[in-house]
């Protein structure tokens, strides 16, 4: 029966049979369901360490583009243009799929007993894409953009507890108000690519030191990029000799593109096609879960949702395990209005989850006092996959309530730039950050650029950096338990469901790991990746 089976796996390796058509044939051996995935999650590993091969033209669909985007990484908002910034650019650090930190600019990492004083040594002899070598001083000037309020960074938050930056021969130091544990998890935020003297002359030029150089920028409309032959870590990234993205930003046309072989990977399927995805030859669909989330996000400083009792009406009236069912189809989970869940370490699970009450949504928009006005929701088909059916869900169960919910529907290109973060009532999407702090600091923090609730509590700030100071598991554990629980209560966050990162990659694509860090590899999948028949 091994033989059998091992003949079995290779099949679906090469195209030949289906996931489902495998795990069905195995049934008939005396196989579970379970254990037949999990060898095919085995199979998959396998694949991931293969000796990579070199060559050839690898080309992704995304959606998240926008005529309107940027290769400034301070202004990366979705995900087509972090792929991009990916592609030709790195980090001080990254976080590996296993949640370790993994050097990148930097060689090494240490932080002072208090964890107050961290030391970043940088590597020597890392090239720019323009030729000239990589220094401290380029990482201190990039840091240093970052916490430029004008730069508008999506990094600014988590900037804002250091005390003084500056460098010190090889080394670049970091000197925090605060002792904070994380602040290497802080330091791997995507907005921070390292650029020649800060990238402050021209932050677009999309100038860094990571595998590939751009070669065509079409916002919008596609990224074309050539391998670079100084490339510093060669035998781990940068496989293909090209890399094109396409931007897709409809998800019919993304998996259309798929099933014909236009694209190798791509991002965000809807879960209601992935099963029927899963079974074309010469492709499967690959999921993780991880901390991303679906949300309705409010201005809280805006009427109608500066009054709570709205907030709480709305968030009474959403029905969460419909939209898991109907939205997610299974690949997600159940939110409960803040951006945590057991994904992340220190996450208490003893707090309620909240229930959908039709009653309890009458009585909070009763007690408001709100006029009738139509409270009025904006959404896009790139929101989130599915956020327009599931915009529709949640109108049908405020007006159960009384709640007059109304959908305006906007266009896919601007709803980043034009909708997000500017409207006072938008579905939203959020890939969430590998530890609490980073999540809280880089949206919730008062001073963030990103608040994109407008959630500015003074006591909030302050014990988001009482936990940074924390050293005690327990205790740490306990204020952001309750930072959670002032934030579900009192947010503007509507968060009915976390979701599964889902991509579409063909079968040509070798050294595929799943990331729960982010979609498609944490976006480096077309740089981690490569083409089996280059």
């Amino acid at each position: 029966m091994n033989d059998q089976l091992k003949d079995l796996t290779a099949k679906v390796a090469s195209g030949l049979m289906t996931r489902r058509e495998f795990v069905g044939r195995a049934a008939a051996l005396g196989v579970t369901a379970a254990v037949a995935n999990s060898m095919l999650a085995g199979r998959a590993q396998a694949d991931a360490h293969e000796a990579p091969k070199r060559g050839g033209m690898m080309r992704i669909g995304s959606s998240g583009g926008e005529s309107t985007n940027s290769q400034d990484p301070a202004l990366v908002a979705s995900e087509a243009p972090l792929n991009n910034i990916r592609t030709w650019g790195e980090l001080l650090v990254e976080v590996d799929s296993k949640g370790m930190i993994e050097n990148r600019m930097a060689e090494s990492v240490e932080a002072s007993a208090d964890a107050k004083t961290w030391v970043f040594k940088i590597r020597k002899g890392i090239p720019f894409s323009n030729g000239k070598d990589m220094t401290p001083d380029d990482v201190l000037k990039t840091m240093q953009r970052h916490t430029n309020e004008e730069s508008k960074s999506g990094a600014l938050g988590i900037m804002q507890g250091i005390s003084e930056m500056k460098v010190d021969g090889d080394n670049f130091i970091v000197e925090l108000e605060t002792a904070n544990a994380d602040l290497p998890y802080l330091m791997a935020d995507y907005h921070l690519m390292i650029q020649p003297g800060g990238g402050m002359d021209d932050p677009g030029a999309a100038i860094g030191t990571g595998a590939y150089t751009v070669e065509i920028d079409e916002p919008g409309v596609r990224h074309a990029f050539k391998r670079r032959d100084d490339y510093w870590d060669a035998d781990n990234r940068g496989f293909a000799d090209e890399i094109e993205q396409l931007i897709l930003n409809d998800a019919t046309a993304r998996t259309a593109a798929l099933q014909s072989g236009q694209v190798h990977i791509i991002n965000r399927i809807d879960p209601k096609v992935a099963s029927l995805l899963d079974r074309a030859p010469n492709l499967r669909v690959e999921s993780v879960a991880g901390r991303g989330h679906y949300v309705f996000i409010a201005h809280v400083d805006t009427a109608p949702f500066d009054n709570n009792d709205v907030m709480l009406a709305l968030k009474y009236a959403i029905n969460r395990e419909e939209m898991v069912d109907k939205i997610l189809r299974g690949y997600g989970s159940v939110g409960n209005d803040f951006p945590i869940n057991a994904s992340y370490p220190l996450f208490d699970d003893s707090i309620p989850q909240r229930e959908h009450s039709i009653e309890k949504a009458k009585e909070h928009y009763q007690k408001s006092g709100h006029d009738g006005s139509p409270i009025i929701l904006r959404v896009a088909d790139g929101a989130f996959p599915g956020a327009v059916d599931a915009a529709a869900l949640f109108q049908e169960s405020a007006k159960a309530a009384g709640i007059p919910l109304e959908i305006k529907r906007e266009p896919n290109d601007g709803y980043w730039s034009e909708v997000w973060n500017v409207q006072p009532f938008c579905a939203s999407y959020w890939g969430g950050r590998p530890v609490q702090d980073q999540m809280y600091t880089t949206a919730y923090l008062s001073s963030a650029d990103w608040n994109d609730t407008r959630w500015k509590r003074p006591e909030f700030d302050t014990m988001l950096n009482e936990a940074k100071a924390e050293l005690d598991g327990a205790k740490r554990t306990a204020i952001y338990s309750k930072m959670a629980q002032m934030l579900r209560e009192e947010g503007g966050v509507i968060l009915p469901m976390f979701n599964d990162f889902v991509a579409g990659v063909s079968n040509d694509i070798g050294g595929w790991t799943n990331d729960p860090n982010g979609p498609v590899m944490n976006n480096l999948s077309h740089v981690k990746c490569w083409l089996k028949n280059a």
